[in-house]
């Protein structure tokens, strides 16, 4: 019994070793060569020959700090406004109301369209002469001529953000829809027997059930909003003057752009180091549930 035990327990793993090769060789190879790429270029200089000079390059390096500066800028807005609209969405949409599976459909669609295709959308309402945005606009008499959207570098961040904001807030939206629909309603029918109001409901049944969907839907989204590239090179390319070049967005420039192999990787790295330390949370909490 015991034998047989085994081999159960050992054929399982090998079910699952395709995979766990599949993912070392896409994810695990690079990631080891970026590390190994950002101390020297190994295949030229050999192991002997590690340097830590484009870290120091790095950390005095006054465009790497305005990225950090704009990614920080850039995922806090989104991540806030992902949370705000997709909760009010999921509130409104886990009400009575009519055609409630059609309007969920309507709210998911953004999510299901690509980051490259949705920043050219947006590029196109951007337009200043012939998109959506500035037309509207100059019909409401709200405007006297156009406005250059992302060609503005104070205006080019906040038109990001809102393309952003509109391409990504269904998945906030989907995380806490499924956590108000798993809340119990007899918590909701004992609050009104007791004379609370729809606000007591609010803060003290609605939101203590959504804590821990919101923490986990926050730190996922602060994750993949930090690594966010297609939409914002489709609309900007980083520019102008560098005002939406986020460190993804640098790190593409330097590698792809300038060749700078050695330094884009380091850039690389110490992203990958701030998502792991974002990611760590995230880990503990899905390790506690399991």
């Amino acid at each position: 019994m015991k034998t047989k035990q085994r081999s159960v327990d050992f054929t399982g793993y090998w079910f699952i070793l395709p995979c766990f090769l599949l993912l070392l060789g896409v994810l695990g190879f690079p990631m080891v060569m970026a590390v190994l790429n950002s101390f020297a270029p190994i295949w030229t200089k050999g192991l002997s020959n590690f340097t830590l000079a484009y870290y120091r390059k790095l950390f005095n390096d006054p465009i790497f700090f305005n990225s950090l500066l704009r990614t920080v800028y850039f995922v806090g807005a989104t991540v806030a406004l992902h949370l705000v609209l997709g909760l009010l969405v999921a509130l409104a949409l886990n009400s009575a109301i009519r055609a409630r599976r059609f309007f969920r459909v309507v709210a998911i669609l953004p999510w299901t369209v690509p980051d490259v295709i949705a920043g050219l959308v947006w590029a196109c309402m951007y337009d200043p002469l012939s998109g959506l945005l500035n037309d509207a606009l100059h019909r409401l008499g709200l405007i006297a001529s156009p406005v250059e959207w992302l060609a503005n570098p104070r205006l080019v961040m906040p038109s990001v953000i809102l393309a952003d904001v509109w391409r990504g807030y269904p998945f906030v939206m989907l995380v806490l829809l499924a956590g108000l629909q798993a809340i119990p309603r007899e918590q909701y029918e004992a609050a009104k027997v007791d004379g609370a109001s729809a606000l007591h409901e609010f803060l003290y049944i609605t939101l203590p059930n959504l804590k821990p969907l919101i923490a986990i839907a926050t730190i996922l989204d602060i994750i993949w909003q930090t690594r966010r590239f297609g939409l914002i090179w489709v609309m900007t390319e980083g520019g102008p003057a560098r005002a939406t070049e986020i460190l993804s967005v640098l790190a593409y420039r330097q590698y792809f752009k300038f060749f700078n192999f050695e330094y884009a990787s380091a850039i690389s790295v110490v992203l990958a180091l701030i998502l792991l330390a974002i990611g760590i949370p995230y880990i503990r909490a899905i390790s506690r549930r399991i």
